[in-house]
């Protein structure tokens, strides 16, 4: 992944207000917490020249970063990585899955939809929108391991990147990650664009720095 797609990324997540930073109104998040960014990344789907890059891009980093000729099956997990998924395997010439969080109640009882032949072996990319803690993605993998895939990569258009004990559990996992950008390259793209002022760039990039400290500090804010 080159710098280039990453800043390039970033602005389209600016310009599409995909990711937004308020420092004196912080948000608040499922879990309870605080802090000054946010990020939408079903949001870019609705942007045509924003999706066509980002998925452009996408394709380019699987087929740089694994080769196609390694991949046999795209796998969205739902339900934001499913549309996604979809149009990485236009490009990519491959077959599409996706992955439901639990298998559905009738039919057929399949937690994964679409042609998956078990016991084939099949070497698969699971695709998500995003990565902050990284847990969801692990109902995922081992539905597509119990089922006989072979998953050793999975791509997330944005990675937080501000959570060492991801990597290690990645690792653990057995999992390459592969991403467009992260929190550092918006950072940067909004400096470089002046999206932000100074003020509120320095506050995120504290709260980027250490979230529970940018917590404790501006809890009065919230």
């Amino acid at each position: 992944m080159s710098n280039d797609v990453a800043a390039q990324t970033a602005k389209y997540l600016l310009d599409t207000k995909s990711v937004l930073f308020n420092a004196r109104e912080p948000f608040k998040y499922t879990s309870g917490n605080i802090g000054p960014v946010y990020v939408d990344c079903r949001r870019p789907l609705s942007f045509p020249e924003a999706r066509k890059f980002m998925m452009d891009a996408a394709a380019n980093v699987l087929n740089n970063e694994i080769g196609a000729e390694n991949i046999d099956i795209i796998a969205g997990a739902e339900t934001a990585g499913i549309p996604y998924a979809a149009m990485i395997a236009e490009r990519l010439e491959k077959p599409n899955v996706y992955i439901r969080k639990k298998p559905k109640g009738h039919g057929r009882m399949s937690q994964i939809e679409g042609h998956f032949e078990e016991g084939s072996k099949p070497r698969v990319v699971l695709v998500e929108d995003l990565q902050n803690f990284g847990h969801s993605k692990q109902i995922f993998i081992e539905a597509l391991r119990e089922a006989g895939a072979v998953i050793d990569h999975f791509f997330v258009l944005f990675d937080y990147g501000i959570r060492p004990e991801v990597v290690k559990d990645n690792e653990a996992m057995g999992l390459k990650q592969h991403y467009l950008c992260n929190w550092w390259d918006v950072v940067n793209a909004a400096r470089a664009g002046q999206y932000f002022d100074e003020e509120t760039l320095q506050s995120v990039e504290a709260y980027l720095n250490d979230s529970e400290i940018w917590a404790e500090q501006n809890k009065a804010t919230a």
